[in-house]
């Protein structure tokens, strides 16, 4: 996860949609430009463009462009698991760096679990998160829990600020957000129930 400034807490799924930002599936004019902004950004990369037009290609979902009047800020790139796929996550049996697509979810199929491949943004790009999360609160992402592995501090302050929690798993330094209504209620006094708003029991 790219070098970033975030600072306010939110949960993923509620983080605001900025009109500045726009967020749209990618072209496949702009995959060199995201390749080199990743490559830049994000700590290890490896995959180059050619490798990420091969998985646009299977999912044209799959890679988000974040952009201001035209310029490109950034980018954010994702598996859609399977539930094989899911399960290769946690057990540390999918090769994260050049993942093999059987172990995708194909295209307009519902989606297992998401793992956030990459987010290389700087600046106003940042804002573009809330269109991303909207995003994969489309029906066939709903049911799906997201999952990171952060490469930077900064990649980490931002796991930590969206609530995303290290999860125990044979894959090294998992951090996983589970999607609000996937949560236990917490049970609480109807009477703090009523006195607090949700979203102080929350934070």
């Amino acid at each position: 996860m790219g070098r970033v400034s975030f600072a306010a807490r939110h949960d993923f799924d509620a983080l605001p949609q900025s009109p500045d930002v726009d967020v749209r599936c990618a072209q496949f004019s702009e995959i060199a430009a995201l390749s080199e902004m990743a490559h830049r950004l994000v700590p290890g990369v490896e995959i180059g463009a050619a490798e990420l037009a091969k998985y646009l290609t299977f999912d044209p979902q799959s890679i988000l462009t974040f952009s201001r009047k035209g310029k490109l800020l950034g980018g954010m790139a994702f598996l859609f698991l399977s539930e094989r796929g899911h399960d290769a996550l946690l057990l540390d049996e999918i090769c994260l760096t050049a993942p093999e697509t059987h172990y995708l979810a194909a295209p307009r199929q519902d989606v297992a679990a998401i793992y956030i491949w990459a987010i290389a943004a700087s600046g106003r790009g940042i804002a573009g998160l809330g269109k991303a999360a909207a995003h994969l609160r489309q029906l066939r992402f709903r049911s799906a829990d997201c999952y990171a592995q952060p490469s930077t501090v900064a990649g980490r302050d931002i796991m930590r600020a969206t609530g995303f929690e290290p999860v125990p798993s044979f894959q090294p330094d998992l951090w996983c957000y589970q999607r609000p209504w996937h949560r236990q209620p917490m049970r609480m006094p109807a009477a703090i129930i009523h006195a607090r708003s949700f979203a102080d029991a929350r934070y």
